[in-house]
Order: structure tokens, then C-alpha cells, then sequence
């Protein structure tokens, strides 16, 4: 869908490290328009790359709808791209509290108009780490792949 409207993406990772990425570099061509991502594990990568406010990252936590925004707005602007797509979570199998338990995922996608949106899931009926982040980045795909039909109607 990218490829038939010349736009392209760029992603921003926490807790997946890499696997959104992998999924989108293991379709050849994809090089058209993926254009890179930034695995920010820490939260200094993600305040000095991805522009994230310190004050929401003390307050909020690294886990939360406004940091997945501004991943997700932080490398679409550091990366140049039109779209940009991020996931910050707790995988587990450790980690996790009663508000914020393991399984607990934020996807942030900024589109190329500047509208930024996130969403929230909990893949925490299991506690498989390699799991929950195969599920985050599976669905963070999804979100982009029904965004990009209501954006560009015309699919």
C-alpha cells in the first residue's frame, strides 16, 4: 500500500528490539519504502533521538499512549518519512505491575497530514515474551495497514 501511493515509513521500537523491522525488511523490495528504524530500549535514545519529552517519561512511564506518540512522530520526523510507526510495551515475562501488567502495549502511528493516534492492547494471557512481541509487531502492521486505507481511500 505504501509503494502504490509513494509514501514511506520509518519505525521506532522499544520492546520488540528490531522485530517490527525484520518483518518489514523480509519482504523484498521493501527498500522502496521502508526507510529505517531506531530501537530505543532505553529512555535516553529515546529522548535524544526520538525528541521524547523527559517530563511525560517521568510521569507517565516509558508505557503509555504519549510516548508511543511521540516515538512514533520522533522518527517520521528524524527519518524523513511519511509515515511513522512505533510500539513501547512490557513483554515480559517480568516487569509488569497490577496498572501496568506484562502484555501491556502502546502503538503510535503518525501520519504524513501530522495527525498522531496510538492505540492499546494487552497480550498478557501469556506471559511468552517472544510472543508478546511477535503479536506487538504483527498488530502495530495491522494498525498501519487499515490506517493507510482510510487515509488513501482510494483502495
Amino acid at each position: 500500500l505504501l509503494l502504490a501511493v509513494g509514501e514511506t515509513l520509518s519505525v521506532a521500537e522499544s520492546c520488540t528490539g528490531g522485530g517490527l523491522g525484520q518483518m518489514l525488511t523480509d519482504v523484498a523490495g521493501s527498500s522502496k519504502y521502508f526507510m529505517g528504524g531506531v530501537i530505543s530500549y532505553d529512555n535516553s535514545v529515546k529522548i535524544s533521538l526520538l525528541k521524547v519529552n523527559q517530563q511525560d517519561l517521568t510521569k507517565l512511564g516509558a508505557v503509555s499512549a504519549a510516548v508511543a506518540e511521540q516515538m512514533a512522530s520522533g522518527v517520521r520526523s528524524l527519518l524523513s518519512t511519511s509515515w511513522g510507526l512505533s510500539i513501547t510495551g512490557i513483554a515480559g515475562p517480568d516487569g509488569g505491575t497490577a496498572t501496568k501488567p506484562v502484555g501491556l502495549v502502546y502503538i503510535g502511528l503518525a501520519a504524513p497530514n501530522g495527525e498522531v493516534q496510538s492505540f492499546e492492547y494487552r497480550f498478557g494471557q501469556t506471559r511468552d515474551r517472544a510472543l508478546i512481541r511477535h503479536l506487538s509487531a504483527c498488530t502495530a502492521l495491522d494498525n498501519l495497514r487499515r490506517r493507510l486505507v482510510t487515509y488513501n481511500q482510494d483502495f
